[in-house]
């Protein structure tokens, strides 16, 4: 054994190891920066450079990428309230706030302290139990399974907002969107409505960018100001450091919760940072100030992702199952490398698997310095005016878009689900809610089905069930003494609403409701026309939705004055009352304008004129300005394109005419 540890520590620190590890690690700064590209992608990028390589230097550079990009998607999740995948969406809650108080770099810097110590304990934690693991993990059973993802649900009575009935309902939206397709137990599609492009559901990236990164560019658009409201940038990385030692047990117990629920195939990422956000504001008694810019609120996910990037090896290396999508893409260069995962891993190849692990950890450490070396020069970004940012904030979210589907119904989608966010965030619907809805579906109907094929009712009463089912329980206790807003307002009782001053003043959020119950009979529509199996689950859940509404709806026709259900951003929000406030749908056109040009002429050529105009129109940028940041734009995702072999949406002009690339 410990002949294995020291070949294992010779191999980690022989230069050409730390040499391809520092190239994955810095092609991954780079993809995680981009809004809604993750790991997949990035790990594609890499695949063709394995063959040849030695087989530990090959995994260092993929083992890298994965460990940093969890790190470097806080970029744009911290500094422009855009998810920059889905292991960092919860950071958007905290962070986002903090950036636009001036206080970028601090939570930054935050972010990246918790990272890397969160990275570090999963390897600490696989070290230790990465022999004793088989058994443990092969304990899970689908009933098991089915438990974690209503505890991932509980999470809801955390985030569920001023209005438990809104936030149950919003996540029942996102349970109805998360069984859009094929449902696992017959094969029948639902939900399809004819279109072809929901065979297959709606793709993650597209929920996440939609629901969070619209609705934020819309709201930043409208008050011609820089994203931060401050000209400081904060304390720098120091403080962030400073607040991370000062909640160093939050972040262990969220690293805890990474390793755990990493561990488990078919959670990962885009569940456990709720989990650990839901954990810290259930814990957090001093001073709580979640949604409004709580360092606490940053510290809790940014442990959790990391961590979980090491559990998520486990299941990978020792029983050849990925747990999540950049985990499948990794098995596949192992494979490539004539590696097999299996039981070896823990006998024969024990060197490799030490090998991998602390490469993770180094990794992290590489990862998390160049991060913090940037951090303070980067956070200056938050200081230009917003209307300079938007048209490559833009850009980018309908480009990573895109590549969810290689379709452009990608960016119609995204569209259709930025217009439901913008409304979902000027009404007080949760959003963090039916994200986590969304994420849950397919693993909770999944679960379920095949537990009551294995067990029958009988399941509930396994001893994992239960103990399970009394965290549960207990996370919905607390979740609901510690209710916040996203609007960062803790939610002891229900009298503490801004007043909204007349009935006619609640119409456009009775409307609102009225639509979502109308959404929810079409699914119950919908369910009641599949087998038992398939429509168990949406009928179930349509209902859920359809009674919170019939609680919600006569709370807003009755009118009660000031009562906590009538939150209506434009009569009680932040911006009420300030100057330069623009139209709540200016940013939305903007959006809908270059999808509408992608519709006629392309990508690349919609990306040429939306630029200019943009910059000229709503800008007011000088012509020499406007002329060198199209020429930038256009240059990034050319090279953007071209390296990671990406295609453009096209329209109607290429399907007309025979164009070079990039127009075609």
């Amino acid at each position: 054994m410990i002949d294995t540890l020291l070949s294992a520590l010779g191999t980690l620190l022989s230069f050409q190891h730390l040499f391809y590890m520092l190239i994955g690690v810095s092609v991954g700064l780079v993809i995680g920066v981009i809004p809604g590209l993750g790991g997949i992608a990035g790990l594609s990028l890499l695949i063709p450079f394995l063959y040849g390589m030695n087989e530990i230097s090959a995994l260092a550079m993929l083992i890298g990428l994965v460990a940093v990009i969890p790190t470097s998607d806080t970029f744009s999740s911290v500094l422009m309230g855009i998810p920059g995948s889905s292991a960092s969406q919860a950071t958007v809650l905290d962070g986002f706030p903090l950036a636009r108080q001036g206080q970028a770099a601090r939570a930054l810097s935050a972010a990246f302290i918790s990272s890397m110590a969160g990275g570090i304990f999963g390897a600490i934690i696989l070290t230790g139990f990465v022999v004793i693991a088989r058994p443990l993990i092969l304990s899970f059973g689908s009933a098991e399974l089915f438990m974690l993802a209503l505890f991932g649900l509980s999470m809801v009575a955390v985030l569920a907002g001023r209005s438990l009935a809104k936030g149950l309902a919003a996540c029942c939206i996102g349970l109805i969107i998360g069984s859009i397709g094929g449902a696992p137990a017959t094969g029948e599609f639902r939900m399809i409505f004819g279109f072809d492009y929901l065979y297959d559901g709606i793709p993650l990236v597209i929920v996440g960018l939609g629901f969070f990164a619209i609705p934020e560019i819309a709201d930043l658009l409208r008050k011609n100001s820089a994203i931060a409201s401050g000209n400081a940038l904060g304390s720098g990385w120091f403080q962030g450091l400073r607040d991370w030692w000062a909640n160093i047990w939050l972040s262990a117990r969220c690293s805890g919760f990474g390793c755990i629920i990493g561990a488990i195939p078919g959670l990962g990422g885009s569940v456990v940072d709720w989990i650990a956000y839901g954990h810290a504001v259930q814990t957090v008694k001093k001073d709580p100030q979640f949604g409004k810019g709580d360092i606490r609120g940053v510290i809790a996910p940014e442990s959790s992702n990391n961590a979980m990037q090491g559990g998520a090896l486990l299941p990978t290396m020792l029983f050849g199952i990925p747990g999540s999508g950049a985990m499948a893409v990794f098995l596949g260069g192992m494979v490539l490398l004539g590696i097999q995962p299996g039981p070896s891993m823990v006998g024969a190849d024990l060197n490799i698997t030490y090998s991998v692990i602390w490469s993770l950890a180094l990794a992290n450490v590489m990862g998390a310095g160049i991060c913090l070396a940037l951090a303070i020069p980067i956070a200056k970004l938050t200081q230009i005016p917003f209307q300079r940012l938007a048209p490559f904030m833009i850009v980018l979210i309908c480009f990573a878009a895109f590549q969810a589907t290689r379709s452009l119904a990608d960016l119609v989608a995204l569209l259709c689900l930025g217009v439901l966010g913008v409304l979902m965030k000027r009404f007080g619907w949760p959003r963090p809610a039916l994200l986590i809805g969304y994420v849950l579906a397919p693993q909770a109907e999944t679960y379920l089905y095949q537990a009551l094929q294995f067990n029958g009712w009988d399941f509930v009463f396994r001893p994992g069930v239960i103990a399970i089912a009394l965290m549960t329980l207990a996370s919905i206790w607390f979740g609901l003494r510690n209710r916040i807003d996203e609007h960062g307002h803790v939610v002891p009782n229900v009298d503490d609403a801004p007043d909204v001053p007349s009935l006619r003043a609640h119409l456009p959020q009775i409307t609102f409701a009225v639509a979502m119950a109308g959404a929810l009979l079409i699914a119950l529509n919908d369910a009641l026309r599949h087998d038992f199996l398939a429509q168990v689950f949406p009928l179930s859940v349509s209902i859920i939705g359809l009674v919170m509404l019939a609680i919600l709806i006569p709370q807003l026709v009755r009118g009660k004055t000031g009562h906590h259900s009538h939150f209506d951003a434009e009569l009680t929000g932040d911006h009420v009352g300030q100057p330069g406030i623009g139209n709540l749908w200016g940013g939305l056109a903007w959006i809908a304008g270059l999808v509408g040009l992608t519709a006629l002429i392309g990508f690349y050529g919609a990306l040429l004129l939306f630029f200019p105009v943009f910059l000229i129109v709503r800008a007011r940028a000088g012509l020499l300005a406007t002329l060198l940041m199209t020429a930038g734009a256009a240059g990034v995702i050319l090279t953007l394109a071209w390296a990671l072999s990406l295609n453009f949406p096209s329209g109607m002009l290429q399907d007309a005419m025979d164009l070079p690339w990039p127009f075609r």
